[in-house]
């Protein structure tokens, strides 16, 4: 099979301008995505968020994104019956990255764009979702890499770019056939805090899928015999309402303290340092599941 990852260049890279993508100044995206539209140019302003200015602090955000959703207790036992993220949590793992980096990194219109929609609704058309839980994940996938930017990031986000995230992941959502997505970035916010007040609560189905996936993030940097070193550290990044959902204890206070200020150096460091002037592209990036690349009509569960 020939590999994706050597043959295939992502649509939306071909919108970025010479300048923006090799740019003097670190400040430079910035002032070229303040002049772009929120609405019309979401993809290419998320794109250059994801790819250029916080690669790395949007890929851990989606991942605490996804550990979020097991917090809802009346999701989890069919998240858990399925063997998809305790029995093969990898797998499951690197499919949802690279159906949404084929999305993010194309533009839902494209042509791989739209298939990686098809996969992602054929699998999630075999089970019986509710919509209010599709709205919830939505919202996290939107607010918590913004979340993440402004405890962490080295510059937060602007409204305009918020926003813009907000119009991108509603474009995503409305070809899920996903209903009733709130009509602004406001209201979706809102939604996400009034929802986790009224759904989180501890279930075992929550704990044990919350378990699986820290523990597959730890063995990418830790040997197994120190992963029960390495779980406060995430532990630390999340919010007591979510350890309490999940089962999780919460993380020695000078471990977060040591965290906030060592995320805060790294910060204040890459602020110092020269723009990325290539883009960091999951579906160009070695796949522990597709080592030697992967089509869109194999990602996700067989039928069973």
């Amino acid at each position: 099979m020939r590999s994706t990852l050597s043959v295939h260049s992502p649509a939306l890279e071909a919108l970025i301008p010479p300048e923006i993508r090799a740019p003097r100044s670190r400040w430079t995206r910035a002032r070229y995505i303040a002049g772009l539209d929120a609405e019309r140019d979401c993809e290419q302003i998320g794109y250059l968020l994801a790819s250029y200015e916080f690669p790395w602090d949007t890929t851990r955000a989606l991942e605490l994104a996804l550990l979020r959703t097991f917090g809802v207790a009346k999701g989890a036992p069919l998240l858990a019956q399925t063997g998809e993220l305790t029995e093969r949590t990898q797998k499951r793992y690197d499919d949802t990255v690279l159906i949404l980096a084929e999305i993010q990194e194309n533009g839902v219109d494209h042509p791989r764009g739209r298939a990686a929609l098809r996969r992602m609704n054929t699998q999630h058309g075999r089970y019986s979702i509710p919509n209010d839980e599709y709205v919830y994940t939505l919202s996290t996938f939107v607010l918590e890499p913004i979340r993440w930017n402004a405890r962490f990031g080295w510059r937060r986000l602007t409204r305009h770019e918020c926003d813009a995230t907000y119009y991108l992941w509603r474009a995503i959502g409305r070809r899920m056939g996903i209903r009733d997505i709130p009509p602004s970035y406001a209201a979706l916010e809102r939604f996400n805090v009034a929802y986790e007040r009224a759904q989180f609560r501890y279930a075992d189905a929550n704990h044990r899928l919350a378990v699986a996936s820290r523990d597959l993030m730890l063995g990418w940097v830790l040997p197994r015999r120190l992963k029960g070193l390495g779980a406060p550290v995430i532990d630390a990044m999340l919010d007591q309402p979510m350890l309490d959902a999940v089962g999780l204890p919460a993380a020695p206070r000078a471990l977060r303290w040591a965290l906030n200020r060592g995320m805060r150096a790294r910060a204040h460091l890459l602020r110092q340092l020269p723009p990325r002037r290539r883009p960091w592209l999951a579906t160009r990036r070695p796949n522990r599941t597709y080592p030697d690349g992967y089509q869109i009509e194999q990602l996700g569960a067989d039928r069973r």
